[in-house]
C-alpha cells in the first residue's frame, strides 16, 4: 500500500529550461556553459555546491575565477534560475489533493541555495513558498549527498517513516529512478515537463 510519495523538482514539479541556464551562464561570462552545466546531476563547483561541499559564498567565488572577473550574489541567483522555465499549477494542484488524501508527499531533489532562494519566497505566483506544498523536503545540499547516490534516498525513507515497497518516487532523471527501483520503490519516469499527473492517479 502506497503511503509515500517523493517528488523530484527540475522537470517535475516545475518546467526546466536547460538552455535557458545556459544563455545565462553564457551571458555572466561562462564560456562553455553547455559542458559545465547538466539537466540532471551537476559536476565540478556546481556539483560540489549542490552536495554541500561549498557555500554560495564560495561558489560565487569559484565561478568569479573561471569567468575572469568578480561576480556578484545577484549575478549568479540570476544564472541560477535560468534552469526556471515555469510552476505548472496542474502540479501543485495534483500535489495539495494528494496531501488531502492522506498521502505523505515529499521534495526530493539535487538542488543548491541560489534555487531555493527563489524557492523559498514565491513558488507558486501567489506568495506560497515551496514548502508550503509539502510535507518535507530531502534538498541535495542540506542533505550532502546527491542523487542517484542511496543515501539521500535512505535520508528521505528515514524522514517520512516510510518502507521503499509504500513509496512512489517521481523523476525524470533515467539513473535516479534506477537506484530508487532496485531499493524496492514504485517508480514513474516522466519525460523532463511532461504532464506526469493521470500517469501518477493510475498508479494509485
Amino acid at each position: 500500500m502506497i503511503k509515500n510519495i517523493a517528488f523530484d523538482l527540475g522537470g517535475v514539479v516545475l518546467a526546466l529550461s536547460y538552455e535557458q541556464a545556459v544563455r545565462r551562464f553564457e551571458e555572466i561570462g561562462l564560456k562553455e556553459a553547455r559542458r559545465h552545466l547538466d539537466a540532471f546531476e551537476q559536476k565540478g563547483i556546481f556539483g560540489a555546491l549542490e552536495s554541500g561541499q561549498i557555500t554560495a559564498e564560495e561558489f560565487r567565488r569559484e565561478l568569479s575565477v573561471m569567468v575572469g572577473r568578480e561576480l556578484s550574489m545577484e549575478e549568479c541567483y540570476t544564472a541560477w534560475h535560468g534552469y526556471v522555465d515555469h510552476v505548472p499549477h496542474r502540479n501543485l494542484e495534483t500535489i495539495m489533493d494528494l496531501r488531502a488524501k492522506g498521502y505523505k508527499v515529499c521534495l526530493l531533489s539535487n538542488t543548491n541555495p541560489f534555487m531555493m532562494q527563489w524557492a523559498n519566497v514565491d513558488f507558486d505566483g501567489e506568495g506560497h513558498p515551496i514548502g508550503y506544498f509539502f510535507d518535507a523536503m530531502y534538498l541535495s545540499y542540506e542533505c550532502k549527498v546527491m542523487k542517484p547516490k542511496r543515501e539521500i534516498f535512505e535520508i528521505m525513507l528515514k524522514g517520512q517513516q516510510s518502507l521503499p515497497e509504500e513509496t512512489i518516487f517521481v523523476d525524470d532523471g533515467p539513473r535516479n529512478v534506477e537506484v530508487a527501483a532496485a531499493m524496492g520503490m514504485q517508480t514513474l519516469c516522466p519525460q523532463n515537463n511532461e504532464d506526469w499527473t493521470a500517469m501518477l492517479n493510475a498508479i494509485l
